[in-house]
């Protein structure tokens, strides 16, 4: 057995779960291995009842008071007790569990861990979990994982099976961080795998084996060797990803082109119809694009800017300037409602300018019929600008003289996205357009194959959003301001961290949220809910009618990080605003502010600590993403390792650009070292590195990751 073995390679995993894992993406032994828990449940020792918090997880040690008491209702049960330990009582309540009634005795010490309720004066205890003291106090001396779940999963089936593998796996290997590859490699049952890092490296940058690594992430013994397993598997995505950037950057410096582009007087024509002038940091920004399109080397540049800094005018000049000189220009968007508005923007810009150039839509919701016509218009040449998602990479798209590729958001579709896309030309140029602000040390880095511009300058008509953090008490407040913004006509977003309550998470959840919102405000005013769970269609028809004012308030998960742009949201609120980094709260403000009228932004926090309100104020005191980013990359410490994963960029499984900023700094020092000493990674020391890149870049994923 290898990590290229099949899930079914392993006992106990029939055809039934084998489908239910294959529905969570694992397909091989390498796969479930790399499936990371996204959470640590710690058990603490039990709390008095008398001292017991409202709506937290808690754990109680006591005895039943009443005998378990089953109620039917509608053909579902209701089991219910109390149970004291002396200072108090606290009643128990579990769901179509009643089996509890023969399970539970009065009189018997047990074990609850639950979350607390209120109910009238009382306090209650939904869904607990029982545990005999000797279970409970194994537990309290660990750290135990929790797993996204698909329906039908369950915790205990993914730590089944991960135990299997890892008990394959030569317990020394595991135990000790010191093993060279060749310990490593030297497994038990005819499970094999060396570690790529040589132990030099690993001396060097204080890394864990790679089996160390894996088997802590998923069971650790302490919080430090949990830290430990992180900061190696981190350095794993960083450097395949850097490896691969590398050798874009080879490629690309031997890269020319067959294209004959002048500038012709199109872009100027466009320019001189816009209502308002170009910021200087736009003017330089298009003049290094106009020269880089005429010259003889391939483009690929980075546009990075702020919201609301005008990236999206300058790739229009570039497509102008290329449509004009009888080529094709292509821009990919995130979204499809992103893509019809970018679409809709450049048809109204070609229509006041009076240019006689074709653009199109190409998404993949539109009919069978909608997308044959439009490969046939592609295919023809009688389209100029092609605009669309993921459908612009598909195998029937086919170009008759694609020579600019444009991508809006670059982290969110990785480089093997960008890399499909600009195969669908000979060698085109490249524009990547991001608005998420990261320190140009890092920037350097995480684009290592781009030419960067960067946009500093707002355009004068934009009104500097508004600021204020509070604490939870002023939620009420918050909402009355919403109904009055409403009132004015103009619209809403509340953002929470979660989409569904979690007994593992104290945090605001999108379904409940949207409930308790839709009772204190108006019936008049539509509130509606988004999130990444959402089937693509559901999500662009919540948009489409958001961004129409067919709903004031919607509620939503960072899912709309990079979303539509909506002019009449004036007000956005960001529940549990500790629980992201500074960069992110700054792109989500970014949502609101793109219109005539005053916006603001309302970051609501736990309370529970003054050190998060002054992290958070550096966001009352600057609109400049930028410096907010290098003061986040400062601030974070190591990270929330128990909690909900901060929405990272570029889409790494564990890695965090800003939390990790040191390890991709090592890892950049690494992958610089070794292509420099063997660049076809030939020598004995790094074939293992050699194969698992090869394996990574054969993946059709949008991600270098281990």
């Amino acid at each position: 057995m290898n990590l290229e073995s099949p899930l079914d390679s392993l006992k106990g995993i029939g055809e039934k779960t084998k489908h239910l894992f294959e529905t969570a993406g694992i397909e091989t032994v390498g796969d479930l291995l790399t499936y990371y828990p996204r959470a640590y449940e710690r058990y603490e020792e039990p709390a008095s009842i008398q001292d017991l918090p409202q709506d937290e997880i808690v754990t109680i040690q006591g005895m039943l008071t009443t005998p378990i008491v089953n109620r039917y209702y509608g053909g579902k049960c209701i089991s219910t007790t109390a149970c004291s330990d002396g200072s108090g009582e606290v009643l128990l309540t579990w769901y179509n569990m009643p089996y509890q009634k023969n399970s539970l005795r009065t009189g018997v010490t047990y074990i609850f861990r639950g979350r607390t309720k209120k109910k009238g004066k009382r306090l209650l205890i939904e869904q607990a979990a029982v545990f005999h003291e000797e279970q409970y106090e194994a537990l309290t001396t660990t750290l135990q994982p929790v797993y996204s779940l698909t329906k039908g999963m369950t915790v205990r089936m993914v730590q089944k099976a991960v135990k299997q593998v890892l008990a394959s796996l030569q317990p020394s290997a595991l135990a000790s961080e010191n093993r060279d590859a060749q310990d490593t490699a030297a497994l038990n049952n005819n499970t094999t795998y060396a570690d790529y890092l040589p132990e030099e490296l690993r001396n060097r940058y204080h890394l864990c084996s790679w089996a160390e690594a894996v088997s802590q992430m998923h069971f650790p013994d302490s919080f430090d060797s949990l830290q430990t397993a992180h900061r190696r598997l981190a350095f794993d995505e960083f450097f395949f990803f850097l490896l691969h950037l590398q050798n874009l950057r080879e490629h690309r410096e031997q890269e020319t082109h067959s294209f004959h582009i002048r500038a012709k007087g199109a872009a100027d024509r466009l320019i001189a119809s816009l209502p308002y002038e170009l910021t200087g940091a736009q003017k330089k920004v298009w003049a290094d694009l106009l020269r880089e399109l005429q010259g003889e080397k391939v483009m690929v540049r980075l546009i990075q800017g702020d919201v609301g800094s005008g990236k999206t005018i300058l790739a229009v000049l570039a497509l102008l300037t290329v449509a004009e000189n009888g080529y094709q220009g292509a821009l990919m968007a995130p979204t499809e409602v992103l893509a019809a508005q970018h679409y809709d923007s450049i048809c109204r810009l070609l229509e006041q300018s009076g240019l006689p150039y074709k653009a199109l839509l190409l998404t993949g919701s539109m009919t069978a019929k909608q997308k044959r016509e439009a490969y046939a218009q592609m295919e023809s040449g009688e389209v100029s600008i092609v605009i669309g998602t993921h459908a612009l990479i598909q195998e029937k798209a086919v170009y008759h003289a694609l020579a600019l590729v444009i991508t809006d958001e670059q982290h969110r579709f990785g480089v093997r996205q960008r890399e499909m896309l600009a195969q669908k030309g000979s060698t085109p140029h490249t524009i990547v357009m991001s608005a998420t602000p990261i320190p140009r040390t890092l920037a350097v880095i995480l684009y290592g194959d781009l030419d960067i511009s960067v946009l500093n300058e707002m355009p004068a008509n934009r009104l500097p959003i508004k600021n204020c953090v509070v604490g939870p008490s002023w939620r009420p407040k918050a909402w009355d301001f919403i109904e009055k913004q409403v009132q004015l006509g103009h619209q809403a977003y509340v953002i929470c961290p979660m989409v569904e309550e979690s007994d593992l998470v104290d945090a605001e959840n999108v379904m409940e949220y949207t409930e308790n919102i839709r009772k204190a405000l108006p019936a008049e005013i539509h509130v509606e809910y988004l999130h990444g769970r959402m089937k693509p269609l559901e999500k662009n028809e919540v948009m489409g009618r958001f961004l129409r004012n067919e709903i004031q308030v919607l509620v939503s998960t960072t899912v709309v990080e990079v979303g539509v742009n909506v002019p009449n949201a004036t007000v956005m609120l960001i529940e549990n605003a500790d629980r992201f980094g500074l960069a992110q709260l700054h792109q989500l403000r970014g949502r609101v502010g793109r219109g005539d009228a005053q916006s603001y932004c309302i970051f609501l926090h736990s309370g529970k600590s003054s050190e998060i309100a002054e992290r958070l104020d550096i966001l009352n005191h600057s609109n400049d993403g930028f410096e907010i980013a290098a003061k986040d990359l400062q601030l974070r410490g190591p990270g929330e390792l128990f909690g909900v994963r901060q929405s990272g960029l570029m889409n790494f499984r564990l890695a965090d650009v800003y939390m990790d900023a040191d390890v991709l700094q090592l890892a950049n020092e690494a992958v610089t070292k070794i292509i420099a000493e063997d660049p076809e990674l030939s020598l004995p020391e790094h074939r293992e590195m050699k194969a698992i890149y090869q394996r990574q870049k054969n993946r059709q994923s949008g991600q270098i990751s281990l």
